[in-house]
């Protein structure tokens, strides 16, 4: 009988030879937890950064586990998980925000471990808090991308936490004992800054722990916010294309009273952190924040300027098709005549990119890192 993590495959996100839907981790976290797993009472097993449904669905599969609850912070990897349970006849989990529903009365919480100190603060804290006093976590990554420092951070929080030996250059760290509130770290996610910001009232940043450049404004995106107040257009309909926590958005509802603003992300994470950012920022009324892939539920022609800050990398892989993706879901919902303001890393080159998908596209600043684009939809 097949392994069904023989079977996955990453679509719809980016499928390349070099891009895998199964690694090393994922083996290795199931095989540590298999004990766990086989004893799990119904609907006691959580999955927390499941890229594509290796873990989720290869604890059903395995080990006849119900009721597995499920948090991936990509809507890609959602769906991943959807398309794959739906083709290989795997059912038995439900997808939750993070929450205390996700983890409340947890035994056993399978974890990817995140990159981000923060993010893994978060998990840490919200299974200290709502999980079962039995739980055990374990968690697997790459050993180049493990540090010391993610022992101390389930330290915080689990008052037990051992690390495994290393098998194909992966490690497991296995975590139990939730400390009392006593002894944990006050809460503190979303945390929130207070920017100045180019001679107008400040701006508050609000994030939560796995929000790409936290509750700072990344130097691209302060590239972009330079020429903000040069944008044209002073009503009609905007999109914050891939908003991360929301600082595009609320600038321009602050700069262009007049414009309604789309903020959409795939991240669950940075959703919730441009929710908070706008809240913070009292422009909810002009702003909405949406979870979807890139223009996914825009009507075609139908807005008059995108903002977008593209990423380049797939975790750490470079993947600069992503940024032609996000071109060309500008350039369907922009109305002839609208206009995508980009910001990218100088050395990409972008701009024969833009001229081709979206129209006539000219320089409006750069510096030996950012270029800051306008392009006009034919």
């Amino acid at each position: 009988m097949n392994d069904v993590l023989d079977d996955l495959r990453r679509h719809p996100d980016l499928e390349a030879p070099n891009l895998y839907a199964v690694d090393a981790t994922d083996r290795l976290v199931l095989d540590e937890a298999a004990p766990l797993l086989a004893d799990a009472p119904a609907g006691t097993v959580v999955v927390v950064g499941d890229r594509y449904g290796a873990l989720t669905l290869g604890a059903i599969a395995r080990h006849r586990v119900t009721g597995v609850r499920t948090h991936q912070d990509r809507l890609t990897g959602e769906r991943a998980l959807q398309e794959n349970a739906e083709r290989l006849g795997v059912d038995g989990f439900t997808s939750h925000g993070l929450t205390a529903d996700l983890v409340a009365g947890a035994r056993v919480v399978l974890l990817q471990l995140p990159r981000s100190l923060d993010e893994l603060d978060e998990v840490a804290a919200l299974v200290a808090e709502h999980a079962d006093p039995a739980v055990v976590v374990v968690a697997g990554g790459r050993v180049k991308h493990m540090t010391t420092a993610m022992n101390d951070v389930l330290d915080r929080h689990l008052a037990v936490v051992e690390a495994r030996l290393a098998r194909q250059k992966s490690r497991a760290l296995v975590a139990s004992s939730p400390r009392p509130a006593a002894e944990r770290p006050t809460r503190r996610w979303p945390e929130r800054a207070t920017h100045a910001w180019a001679g107008h009232d400040d701006l508050v940043v609000c994030a939560h722990g796995g929000a790409f450049a936290g509750t700072s404004i990344d130097i691209g995106t302060r590239a972009l916010l330079t020429h903000l107040d040069e944008v044209p257009q002073t009503t009609g309909t905007a999109v914050d294309l891939g908003c991360g926590t929301g600082v595009l958005a609320v600038a321009l509802a602050r700069l262009r009273p007049g414009i309604d603003v789309i903020a959409t992300d795939e991240s669950a994470t940075a959703v919730a952190s441009a929710l908070a950012t706008v809240d913070a920022n009292g422009v909810a009324d002009r702003v909405r924040v949406t979870r979807a892939l890139g223009t996914e539920g825009i009507p075609d022609a139908s807005v008059d300027l995108v903002l977008l800050n593209p990423p380049f990398h797939v975790g750490a892989t470079i993947a600069p098709a992503i940024a032609r993706t996000l071109f060309a879901d500008a350039a369907r919902v922009l109305r002839p005549g609208g206009q995508l303001w980009a910001v990218w890393n100088s050395h990409l080159r972008y701009r024969p990119t833009l001229e081709q998908v979206v129209g006539p596209t000219r320089q409006v600043g750069r510096d030996p890192k950012f270029t800051v684009t306008v392009s006009t939809r034919r």
